[in-house]
């Protein structure tokens, strides 16, 4: 369920830096509460405690500040991923651990979207090139980006002989239709009603039949 906003901290006075994170903070919990709609810079000021001009030496405009929330989200969701890819981190052999990691990958993604849908929409709500250079904005702590730790394990399976090389081209791009498609089901369709236990027992049966379609 979309967590409810933060009751905003109202200051008088900023340090250098600290208005942007204060603006940045708040367009997240906008996000949280309401998706990509509520994210309003004017709405994002109140919540700073501060006047709405003052905004606009951080952010030209709400499309500013919707990115900068875009991108947080972005790295929230690298992170989900990254927990999950923790948790298999020591499979010892390379064929299952490659396996496992495309699973982890997966299964971070539907879960950070079934826990946090309002910051997932917004991280989906404009164009961004994901397949370009690494923005540390979008990152995890690995580095890396969403779609950049779906390659990651892609690249481990193409190593440990469970996907072909020839099918390696272009297998992000189908692996992450299927997956995204299931968490807007889970989050803004028809599987709306599911339970985390639920959506994570369909989530396996779908990273199944990825991960078959893949090899």
């Amino acid at each position: 369920m979309p967590r409810a906003p933060a009751s905003p901290a109202v200051r008088s006075t900023y340090r250098h830096g600290d208005l942007y994170r204060a603006l940045l903070d708040a367009g997240i919990e906008l996000a949280r509460a309401g998706g990509p709609e509520a994210v309003v810079l004017r709405e994002a000021t109140r919540r700073a405690g501060v006047v709405p001009n003052a905004a606009y030496r951080h952010f030209a405009g709400r499309d500013e500040l919707l990115r900068a929330v875009r991108a947080a989200g972005l790295a929230a969701l690298a992170r989900a991923m990254e927990a999950e890819l923790k948790k298999v981190s020591k499979v010892k052999d390379p064929a299952a651990r490659a396996r496992a990691s495309l699973r982890a990958v997966g299964t971070g993604y539907v879960e950070f979207a079934q826990a946090e849908p309002g910051l997932f929409r917004a991280s989906f709500s404009m164009p961004g090139d994901e397949g370009g250079p690494l923005d540390e904005a979008k990152a995890g702590e690995s580095g890396m980006n969403p779609f950049q730790l779906l390659g990651s394990a892609l690249d481990l399976m193409v190593q440990a002989g469970v996907l072909p090389k020839e099918r390696r081209i272009g297998a992000e791009y189908l692996a992450w239709s299927a997956v995204h498609g299931l968490a807007m089901l889970v989050i803004d369709g028809p599987l709306h009603a599911f339970t985390p236990a639920q959506a994570r027992v369909v989530g396996q049966r779908l990273l199944d039949m990825v991960e078959k379609g893949l090899a």
